[in-house]
């Protein structure tokens, strides 16, 4: 079997997401649930189907990169087989990540339900936002045509649009909206909400399901008046309001949240733990490897080069894709499984070279992202990666969290519960410096 060079050069690019409901990307899908130590898709879908009609609101997060877009978008598939009306989007297409309030979360999320309802010709229009419209024209004095028969999804793209890129004017909004956040959510839940399930129901639709991926990429940074940083301002103090939509949720959260001090507070404004999606391990903790783990991993880069193709049969044409077999291994191995690690480790070798492609191009990328991560590193900071390697424990500690943030540090779980580890890509320069 000949390898398409081209097609498997695009479905290796690590910033591509796959959307398992279009065929040409369910063919690259592997289901890492089995290794990963529980299967948190499911349990995101199981609590919202079994627990409908009632409102469910639900965390998820793990490291950027691990999968979760993916795993996202397979849930929307599943919950809209089941017969739900699924609203997936990623929030960093409209907000600004250093500098997020709760309006801007409420506002597209108005938006994006808005879009998805006019799409299947469900048109309604608030009148607390027609109202809301005209007085925010007058407060920020510029020029924004927003007629009264406008959709609503159409008034609140041309304002976040105008304010997006000017923190003078957002300031100025931020300003009028803050006091109204009660009103603004009253509206979306009686006027929009309500009435978008009550015809979603007449449709034969089971409930109405928002997805607001990617909330977990909003800058740990302290929000202006330096009381709180932004993750648990949004997610703690705010979460409340988070919570009171009338339909189910899941947002994305900051992976910082889970090993803060703040974690007890969150679940306790959500009523809910957040599910965490771990790494695919590679080795176990005490060092042994863990081949199931990385069979999987080889699976997913076999299945791009062959798609369609079983496992069984692509093991034995890895040497179509490396000149030898033990190149898929190892760049499984230092990805740490971090799939994303291992598609842009894979991305830059083939930037490098066609297939089958030699071990040392392998190595040389390898080397290439080593001093690049190990750049960043300071020498505190080796001494508590030293640590982790020891310990696979990890302390609620602002320099801890820098590691995690940083990709320095990976999260694993399993049956038995969960472990820390090096990026194991550190892992011959972090020897190197502990001697």
């Amino acid at each position: 079997m000949k390898l398409n060079v081209n097609k498997f050069f695009k479905a290796c690019n690590p910033a591509k997401t796959l959307v398992v409901s279009k065929p040409e990307d369910r063919q690259y899908y592997i289901d890492f649930s089995e290794v990963r130590g529980a299967k948190i898709i499911e349990e995101l879908g199981r609590t919202i189907t079994r627990l409908s009609p009632d409102n469910t609101c639900q965390l998820f997060t793990g490291h950027i990169g691990c999968g979760k877009s993916t795993e996202l978008l397979r849930l929307k598939t599943e919950l809209e087989q089941q017969g739900f009306h699924v609203v997936y989007f990623e929030s960093s297409h409209s907000l600004d990540m250093a500098d997020v309030d709760i309006t801007d979360i409420l506002l597209a999320i108005a938006r994006e339900v808005s879009l998805s309802l006019e799409a299947i010709t469900i048109k309604l229009k608030p009148g607390y936002f027609q109202n809301l419209f005209k007085e925010i024209v007058d407060i920020l004095q510029t020029p924004l045509d927003i007629g009264v028969e406008a959709e609503l999804s159409v008034g609140i793209g041309k304002i976040t649009a105008k304010t997006k890129d000017s923190p003078k004017l957002r300031s100025q909004l931020r300003q009028y909206l803050e006091p109204r956040t009660n009103g603004i959510l009253e509206s979306i839940n009686q006027e929009l909400l309500k009435p978008a399930k009550e015809k979603l129901t007449q449709q034969g639709k089971e409930g109405l399901v928002v997805i607001v991926d990617n909330l977990d990429r909003i800058d740990n940074s302290l929000k202006s008046g330096g009381s709180y940083y932004q993750p648990e301002y949004l997610f703690v103090e705010r979460g409340e309001q988070l919570n009171q939509l009338n339909c189910h949720v899941v947002y994305t959260i900051p992976l910082v949240l889970i090993f803060s001090n703040a974690l007890g507070r969150l679940t306790n404004r959500f009523g809910v733990d957040p599910k965490v999606l771990p790494m695919v391990p590679v080795k176990l903790p005490d060092g042994a490897e863990f081949l199931p783990g990385i069979t999987l991993l080889q699976q997913m880069v076999m299945a791009r080069a062959f798609p369609g193709v079983s496992w069984e049969q692509s093991q034995h044409l890895i040497t179509e894709v490396f000149e030898e077999a033990d190149s898929l291994e190892r760049l499984c191995r230092v990805s740490g499984g971090h799939l994303r690690n291992l598609l842009m480790l894979l991305f830059r070798c083939l930037q490098r070279e066609d297939p089958p492609l030699s071990p040392e191009c392998v190595e040389r990328v390898i080397k290439q992202r080593c001093n690049e991560l190990s750049l960043a590193i300071t020498d505190d900071e080796w001494e508590l990666l030293s640590e982790v390697t020891e310990q696979k424990s990890f302390r609620g500690h602002e320099k801890y969290e820098l590691l995690l943030r940083s990709m320095f540090v990976f999260e694993y779980r399993n049956e038995d519960g969960s472990w820390f580890d090096i990026n194991p890509i550190l892992a011959a320069n972090e020897e190197g410096k502990s001697e």
